[in-house]
């Protein structure tokens, strides 16, 4: 049975798309919101896909409680984990998604790398592994805190079992040495469940037994995190060193925006780069679309950006709108809108 969804992150989008529009940005400071609205893209797009998989198999089912998104605060410890599945028997799956593009590489030592497309080599990154366990502590305090069930007058508390998801698509490099049976793509989950659950001899079958309580049971503890669930609110002025924009810079920026195109929501101001004349329209040429004044007949090159340098923007034209359409982020957004028949070349 589901009880949580993940939490909408759009409001967190928005903001750092609107702060990358900040005529004050430092090329620094610019890179930085980039990167993290990238990063957070990822993912939202890891965390959507694995949510996919798990709730193909397990949303539905009154043996399994399941919440996507959820943050804990324990004795001074926060723990965000990323999707928790409940069995009757009372084992927490606790599993942490992580999106990679081009796959991750994991050493004899445990450490993990991710290939990194741009420098062409691989490069360190915090273990996943190390993170769950710690996600699992914090859970557990949870649990100890918490008013749960009781059989025989001792409080039940739930046995923790971890899990890194990666994409379906991801290639993982394994080690030969050490353990990463826990390292798994997302719809592998369901198997490796069973193959978790199957092999148990008869005296940890007897002790599973023993722990089994009804849905309503199972329920009601999901309610009870879902309830305390802290979901944290970042302060991207702060975190970026910026200060809120004076009335008069704030007024000269919504100024420009709004003589923008009405329906265009990257709040751009197409101009031909002959003239300045805004009154253009987008044609297809020889090498693509670009624009083309009425004005002075000047061509101009149009140029599409994203928030990564592994993105690869593209026009798709839908009547007189156009849209820019990055398969790596997988956004969509209208760029443009040809308000009169196109001029003929």
């Amino acid at each position: 049975m589901l009880i949580k969804a993940a939490d909408n992150k759009q409001a967190s989008l928005d903001t750092l798309q609107n702060l990358l529009e900040r005529p004050d940005l430092t090329p620094q400071q610019k890179k930085a919101i980039t990167h993290e609205l990238y990063m957070m893209r990822a993912g939202i797009k890891g965390e959507k896909e694995a949510a996919y998989d798990i709730d193909f198999h397990f949303k539905d089912s009154k043996n399994y409680m399941l919440l996507h998104d959820i943050r804990l605060e324990v004795n001074g410890r926060v723990a965000q984990i990323d999707h928790i599945l409940l069995d009757r028997t009372l084992v927490a799956y606790v599993l942490e998604t992580k999106h990679f593009n081009a796959g991750i590489k994991i050493n004899e030592q445990g450490e993990f790398l991710r290939w990194n497309n741009y420098q062409k080599t691989f490069e360190g990154m915090p273990s996943p592994i190390a993170q769950n366990e710690r996600h699992s502590m914090v859970l557990n305090d949870f649990f100890k805190q918490s008013n749960m069930p009781k059989r025989l007058g001792m409080k039940l508390i739930p046995k923790a079992e971890c899990f890194v998801l990666v994409s379906n698509n991801a290639r993982i490099d394994r080690p030969k040495k050490f353990d990463t049976s826990r390292v798994i793509k997302s719809d592998a989950l369901r198997k490796a469940i069973a193959s978790a659950v199957n092999p148990m001899n008869p005296k940890d079958t007897l002790l599973a037994a023993g722990r089994i309580v009804s849905s309503e049971t199972l329920e009601s503890i999901g309610r009870l995190l879902k309830d305390s669930h802290k979901p944290k609110t970042i302060d991207y002025l702060a975190k970026f060193g910026l200060s809120e924009l004076p009335l008069k810079e704030t007024y000269q920026l919504e100024e420009v925006q709004d003589k923008a195109a009405p329906y265009q929501s990257e709040k751009q101001q197409h101009v031909c780069s002959k003239c300045g004349s805004t009154n253009v329209s987008i044609l297809y040429g020889r090498y693509g679309y670009y624009f083309k004044c009425s004005s002075c007949q000047g061509n101009t090159a149009i140029k599409l950006s994203c928030v990564g340098k592994a993105c690869k923007p593209k026009l798709r034209k839908s009547g007189n709108q156009f849209f820019k359409k990055c398969e790596h982020c997988e956004t969509e957004t209208l760029f443009f809108e040809n308000k009169k028949p196109a001029v003929t070349v």
